[in-house]
């Protein structure tokens, strides 16, 4: 195991791809430990991880965000908030805040929210005093409750690799994501009381009415995907299909925003995307299966939990081996590896399988936007083109107010499980 951890920590450090340091430092520990060993059953582990129907959803959700990134939708989505949130005070923090929670319900993606909401609100919040340090923290940290809110790829996968229900993943979401809004609503507003900055000019009804005229459609998504899912219409993986179609109706149709010509980008840049994507989902899953083979699970986790351990122990350890995880390596990976290990034993002892999934998507959202290598912090660093330094500073709080959140949902798992557990659904 030496040689494992090591062979991967070194690659960490060099800068490999996260895809090398997993299939590469597999590769290397089979080669020097098990010679005989027959490697068609890694590719055959590599393959099997991406084949499970469920997962053609990524590449649909993935295109609906290209869609609707490249288009009108970020900015009549931000107009419509502003029109009706800036005035007060920390308001544009505060719609930089909603507009990323609502655009998660849109694209499922922490890194496209970055994108379209941060390339937008930034300008406006340094304008209005924010510093810059700040505006980023906000930036990064806001996207990821679109790691939480449906459609969230990192609910599909967990799904996927737990055999949970993915539908009842996204209603579980839902309560956290809303949780953690007002939680970094309320410290906008004080930090924005504390640097004596003000809120916009209040909209009058005239500007709020177009507003809403201009962006009400963009909430079509979420009525689309869960409407549609617990109405019956169709399946998670029809319902990221239909958002496909809905982004091209509402940005090619109704707001001709996308050419035809422009098609043709999206669907590349979806594909390298979804490439690299499952790669990673076929690295973790041939990972996670040699750590089986291994009994590492079998060996260690015995030790690691006890014979008797209680409730909140349990996820003590489950909540700090995601959260350590995705400071490192991608969360997609972090489930695959982690999730065949931990999800099985842990449900034995009573963690509803639900609230497990949704502890550890949100863990997965705090480790990505956590230093030293959350895969946010870069994605901020490629498109604002700010030091590494600067865009961490102001992260902390927010990190924080994110672990309080884990510890109430923790307290009061209703707050996830009022929804899917509702006579409604």
């Amino acid at each position: 195991m030496l040689l494992l951890v090591g062979t991967m920590i070194t690659k960490l450090l060099l800068g490999f791809p996260f895809m090398v340091v997993l299939l590469g430092s597999l590769i290397l520990y089979i080669y020097v430990n098990m010679p005989t060993f027959n490697m068609n059953v890694i590719i055959q582990q590599v393959v099997t991880g991406m084949i499970p129907p469920s997962l053609v959803a990524v590449p649909m959700f993935i295109l609906a965000a290209n869609i609707i990134t490249a288009g009108q939708a970020a900015k009549r989505l931000i107009r419509m908030v502003k029109a009706f949130l800036g005035h007060i005070p920390g308001g544009l923090a505060i719609t930089t805040n909603a507009a990323c929670t609502l655009f998660g319900a849109v694209s499922g993606s922490t890194q496209a929210t970055v994108a379209a909401i941060g390339g937008t609100m930034r300008p406006m919040l340094l304008e209005a005093g924010y510093s810059s340090p700040f505006t980023l923290g906000l930036i990064i940290n806001s996207s990821d409750i679109a790691f939480l809110i449906p459609p969230s790829i990192g609910f599909i996968v967990y799904g996927v690799v737990t055999g949970t229900s993915v539908g009842k993943l996204f209603l579980a979401g839902v309560g956290p994501g809303l949780l953690i809004f007002f939680m970094f609503s309320i410290y906008c507003v004080y930090y924005s009381k504390k640097n004596n900055i003000g809120g916009i000019p209040k909209a009058d009804l005239k500007e709020r009415k177009d507003a809403v005229k201009g962006g009400i459609l963009v909430m079509g998504f979420p009525v689309i995907i869960i409407g549609g899912i617990y109405g019956g219409f169709f399946s998670p993986t029809e319902a990221a299909a239909v958002s496909v179609l809905y982004a091209l109706i509402l940005e090619g149709i109704i707001y001709r925003t996308i050419r035809f010509g422009d098609l043709i980008d999206h669907f590349l840049q979806t594909g390298v995307v979804t490439g690299v994507v499952f790669i990673l989902v076929g690295a973790g899953s041939a990972f996670s299966w040699l750590l089986s083979f291994l009994r590492i699970p079998q060996t260690y986790l015995p030790l690691l939990f006890g014979e008797d351990p209680s409730y909140l122990y349990v996820i003590f350890i489950v909540v700090a081996a995601y959260f350590i995880a995705c400071m490192f390596v991608d969360p997609i990976v972090a489930i695959y590896v982690l999730s065949p290990i931990f999800a099985p034993y842990v449900i034995q002892t009573g963690v509803d399988p639900i609230l497990l999934g949704v502890l550890v998507v949100l863990q997965c959202a705090i480790g990505s936007a956590t230093p030293p290598f959350g895969c946010d912090i870069f994605t901020a660093q490629l498109i604002f083109r700010r030091p590494y330094l600067e865009i961490i500073r102001n992260t902390p709080p927010f990190i924080a107010i994110l672990m309080l959140a884990t510890v109430l949902l923790v307290l009061f798992p209703q707050i996830a499980l009022f929804l899917p557990n509702s006579a409604l659904f």
